[in-house]
C-alpha cells in the first residue's frame, strides 16, 4: 500500500459518514449550495397505483399486502447482563471499559436490561403491531471464547425470546454478528486472523442447529464497512485501531465470514433464508468537475461495491484493489476460492440506509444536507430511493429488507409521562414515501425495520443519543412509547401512510 493511499484511507476514515466526527471544511459552501427537498419533492409519489404499492383515491400511500413492518436492535446495545450465565468478555466489553472510549465511559453492562426484561419487550413489540423483529445473537453469549461447545445457557435465552416473538405473531429475523466479537479471538489477531472467520462459520452452524427450525431470517454479518472504517481506520469503535494495511484485510475476512455462514446454513439443512446486512450509503459528486465524478466513482467502491460485488458478483472491484496496491495486506490475503465462498447464492439483501455522501474532486467530503443529533447524518430521504433503486439495477431483483434507518433525537421525558419526538415522525414519514416510491418502480422491497425499538447503548456515544421508538429511564429501566411510537403503529395498521 502506498503512502498516498494509506493517507488517504486515514482521510476516508475521518470525513466518512459513518465516522463519529467529520471534516468541516467546505461546510458552509456547501450548505449554500444545497437546498433542502420537501417531503412532496422526496416522497416523489403522484398518486399513481400500481400491483406493488398504490396511492388511494385521498393520496395515501398503501403498501404491499403482507409488508413486513418491523424494528431493529443489537445484543450488545440492549441485553445487559455481561457476565451472567456464561457469557464470555466481548471487544466492545473491553473497548467500552478503556478510560476515554466511550462518552461518559459508559458500558453496555446493563444498558437496557433486555436479557431480564425481553418479555416485557415482547409485550411492546406486540402492542405495537410490529410483524417482523430484527435482533442480534450475542457470539459470547453462546461461545464465551469463540470456539468450542455452545453455550446452552446463551442458546436457551435466544429460544425464549423466538418463541415469545412466534406467541405474539412477530417474525424473527436473527443476526449472526453485530460486532461484539469474543475478546479471546481478539487476543489471536481478530479479524485480522483469518481463522476468526473459520471459527465465525462454526459459531453460525452451532447456532443454526439450535434455532433454524424456528427462525425464518438470518443476516450474517452487520454492517462490515463500520467495522473497517470505525474500528481499523478511525479507531472509535472496537477493537480501536487505526491501521489501514490491517483495514482491507479484515474487509476480506469479515466477507469470508459471511460466505462461510451461508454455506453453514446450507449444510446444516434449516430451511430459512439468509443473506447479508450492509450499510450502504449512495455517493454523489460534489460539483460538476470530470474530478469529482472520478473521486466518487472510487468513493463508491470503498462504501458500497468492495461489499456488493464480492457478494453478488464474485469479484472485488478492480478500481479499489488498484487503489489498494498488489501488496497490500488485503489483495495479499484473497486465497484460491474465497470469492466463490463469499459469494455463495444468499436469498436476500438487508439494507441499512442513513445517509448520503458528496464527495469532491480531491476525495473529501462536503455536507449538503441539514443534520441529525449524530453530526455525521445528512438527513437525505432521496438517498433512500437512490440506493434502492441502484441496487437492484446492478445486481438483480434479489429480495431487499430494510434492516436500520432511524435518527436520533433529543428526547425527554415531560411532566405528564410523554415523550413528543416529532422530528422523528417527519423523517421516518419521508424514507417510508421515498421506500415506498422505490417499490412502485420496482424494487422488491419487501420489509422495513425502524432503528431503534428502544433507547440503547450508542456505541462510542453511550448513552447520549436517544434512537429509539421506546423511551428508556436508565435509572429504573421504565419503557415509554414515544409519540413516534404511536404514529407508528398507526402506519403498521394502515399498511401505509
Amino acid at each position: 500500500m502506498s503512502l498516498l493511499t494509506r493517507r488517504r484511507l486515514l482521510r476516508r476514515a475521518a470525513l466518512s459518514a459513518t465516522a463519529a466526527g467529520a471534516d468541516r471544511a467546505g461546510l458552509a459552501g456547501a450548505a449554500a449550495a444545497g437546498t433542502a427537498a420537501s417531503a412532496t419533492t422526496v416522497a416523489g409519489c403522484d398518486g399513481t397505483p400500481d400491483p406493488d404499492g398504490d396511492a388511494d383515491p385521498d393520496g395515501a400511500l398503501r403498501f404491499p399486502p403482507g409488508f413486513g413492518w418491523g424494528a431493529a436492535t443489537s445484543a450488545y446495545q440492549i441485553e445487559g447482563a455481561a457476565k451472567e450465565d456464561g457469557r464470555g468478555e466481548s471487544v466492545w466489553d473491553t473497548f467500552s471499559h478503556t478510560p476515554g472510549r466511550t462518552r461518559n465511559g459508559d458500558t453496555g453492562d446493563v444498558a437496557a436490561d433486555h436479557y431480564h426484561r425481553y418479555a416485557q419487550d415482547l409485550d411492546l413489540m406486540r402492542d405495537l403491531g410490529l410483524r417482523s423483529y430484527r435482533f442480534s445473537i450475542s457470539w459470547p453469549r453462546i461461545q464465551a471464547d469463540g470456539s468450542g461447545r455452545p453455550n446452552q445457557r446463551g442458546l436457551d435465552f435466544y429460544r425464549r425470546l423466538v418463541d415469545g416473538l412466534h406467541e405474539r405473531g412477530i417474525a424473527p429475523m436473527a443476526t449472526l454478528f453485530h460486532w461484539d466479537l469474543p475478546q479471546a479471538l481478539q487476543d489471536t489477531g481478530g479479524w485480522e486472523n483469518r481463522d476468526t472467520a473459520e471459527r465465525f462459520g462454526d459459531y453460525a452452524d452451532a447456532v443454526f442447529r439450535a434455532l433454524g427450525d424456528r427462525v425464518p431470517v438470518w443476516l450474517t454479518v452487520n454492517e462490515p464497512k463500520t467495522v473497517v472504517q470505525n474500528g481499523y481506520l478511525g479507531g472509535h469503535h472496537a477493537p480501536g485501531r487505526q491501521d489501514p494495511a490491517a483495514a482491507y484485510l479484515v474487509a476480506h475476512h469479515l466477507q469470508l465470514a459471511h460466505g462461510l455462514a451461508v454455506r453453514a446454513l446450507r449444510a446444516a439443512g434449516v430451511e430459512g433464508r439468509i443473506g447479508p446486512a450492509l450499510n450502504l450509503h449512495p455517493c454523489y459528486p460534489a460539483d460538476e468537475t470530470a474530478e469529482a465524478a472520478a473521486a466518487t466513482r472510487l468513493y463508491d467502491g470503498y462504501e458500497n461495491r468492495l461489499y456488493l460485488d464480492s457478494i453478488f458478483k464474485g469479484a472485488y472491484p478492480e478500481d479499489v484493489l488498484a487503489d489498494l496496491g498488489a501488496e497490500s495486506r488485503m489483495v495479499r490475503g484473497v486465497r484460491d476460492g474465497d470469492l466463490k465462498i463469499i459469494s455463495s447464492p444468499v436469498d436476500l439483501l438487508a439494507v441499512q440506509y442513513y445517509t448520503p455522501i458528496y464527495v469532491t474532486g480531491q476525495g473529501g467530503t462536503v455536507r449538503r444536507w441539514p443534520t441529525s443529533e449524530a453530526e455525521w447524518q445528512q438527513i437525505y430521504p432521496e438517498g433512500m430511493y437512490d440506493i434502492l433503486t441502484r441496487v437492484t439495477r446492478d445486481y438483480g431483483r434479489v429480495p431487499i429488507t430494510i434492516t436500520e434507518n432511524g435518527l436520533p433525537c433529543p428526547d425527554t421525558l415531560a411532566t405528564d409521562g410523554t415523550v413528543d419526538d416529532t422530528a422523528r415522525i417527519t423523517f421516518l414519514r419521508d424514507h417510508f414515501a421515498a421506500a415506498h416510491r422505490a417499490i412502485r418502480d420496482g424494487v422488491p422491497l419487501e420489509s422495513y425495520h425502524v432503528w431503534s425499538l428502544l433507547d440503547n447503548f450508542e456505541w462510542a456515544e453511550g448513552y447520549e443519543q436517544r434512537w429509539g421508538l421506546v423511551y428508556v429511564d436508565y435509572p429504573t429501566q421504565r419503557r415509554v412509547l414515544k409519540s413516534s411510537a404511536h404514529w407508528y403503529r398507526d402506519v403498521i395498521r394502515r399498511n401505509g401512510l
